[in-house]
């Protein structure tokens, strides 16, 4: 009787119900190991089509006229049996070297696949910064008074349900919003600023949630023995509240960055050129540097991969691009990531 007893809850492979389990953690794993198997040919693919264009076998081992050229059109021709391949401003200095009519010799052309794509990746961590910035300070401020001060009335309950909404609202309506708002209204045109505020309030219901939740995690205890110690709220809140829930906050910022990096349609119809040769730091005066529009990677890839011709030509630039633009959006995630890492290694309980 006892050893039936002992056994009673023991556990049986050969069960109906434990092969089901059996079977389901197999589908899962397969989905999961599937999931991750298209990621990283993605990421590989990119990566190897990319890397001729950015790296080279010589030193400094990279394109440094990719890197650190602006956009240009390509020249392909023959000369003296062999098949030479230049951006336009190299054309043009080969010409003169050699007396020849730049404008009168013929070669085939192919726009936006010359030249190199600083501008872009300039104006794309400019938007990338700026917008981030903005959508913090607000996402933050709107999270703690929904957290700390607002009451649990119905008022609430619908701003709060209005936020989650918001989250799920395709791109292009943010960036239409943004174009009607701050480029027409307002009369920012297509500008930086422009960009940032569209960004800004796209990710923003995304910022506020995951800090609202983020503040609310923090034991109330924390703020209960600051306010006997006599503190004020705000001070409890800034001193006892916030850097507590900085790494969730932060959490959130990560996932931002990338989504504000990414988007098109906003940036296209608010901030983003086709072709901009200026840095923003080359404007007239300090309101240029935010009232000018910029280059960005998502925008330039979409030109050169639908706006154009494609060949071989064209794909070289958009897988190099692509590959920078992955580096790019991958450091400034990283960064985040490491300010939350040590956010969270200072404030423990």
């Amino acid at each position: 009787m006892s050893e039936s007893k002992a056994h009673i809850f023991r556990h049986n492979p050969r069960s109906w119900t434990h092969r089901k389990e059996r079977i389901a953690m197999c589908f899962l794993r397969m989905m999961t190991y599937f999931i991750i198997f298209c990621a990283s040919y993605l990421f590989l693919d990119i990566a190897i089509k990319g890397a001729g264009t950015v790296f080279s076998s010589s030193f400094p081992f990279v394109n440094v006229e990719f890197l650190s050229g602006s956009p240009q059109t390509l020249h392909v021709f023959e000369w003296q049996g062999e098949k030479l391949e230049m951006s336009d401003a190299q054309f043009r200095a080969w010409a003169t070297a050699n007396a020849i009519d730049a404008a009168g010799f013929k070669t085939d052309t192919y726009a936006y696949s010359g030249g190199g794509i600083l501008p872009a990746i300039i104006g794309t961590v400019l938007l990338v910064i700026g917008s981030m910035i903005i959508a913090l300070v607000l996402g933050i401020l709107s999270a703690i008074y929904l957290s700390e001060y607002a009451r649990d009335t119905k008022f609430i309950r619908a701003i709060r349900l209005s936020i989650v909404n918001l989250a799920g609202v395709p791109s292009i309506v943010y960036g239409l919003f943004g174009m009607g708002l701050f480029v027409l209204y307002l009369g920012w045109g297509v500008s930086l600023i422009a960009g940032w505020f569209t960004l800004a309030f796209m990710v923003l219901p995304i910022i506020i949630t995951a800090s609202e939740q983020s503040l609310r995690a923090v034991p109330k205890g924390f703020r209960e023995g600051a306010l006997a110690l006599g503190a004020t709220k705000w001070q409890t809140i800034r001193t006892n509240v916030l850097p507590y829930a900085l790494p969730g906050i932060l959490t959130s910022s990560v996932l931002s960055v990338a989504r504000v990096a990414g988007e098109t349609a906003p940036i296209m119809f608010t901030a983003a050129y086709a072709m901009r040769d200026k840095m923003p730091w080359e404007a007239d005066s300090v309101t240029g540097f935010f009232t000018q529009g910029v280059m960005a990677l998502p925008y330039h890839i979409y030109v050169v991969s639908s706006k154009i011709p494609q060949n071989e030509y064209t794909a070289r630039m958009q897988y190099g691009t692509a590959l920078v633009f992955m580096i790019v959006v991958a450091s400034i995630a990283l960064l985040s990531i490491y300010l939350r890492q040590r956010a969270r290694e200072r404030y423990r309980w």
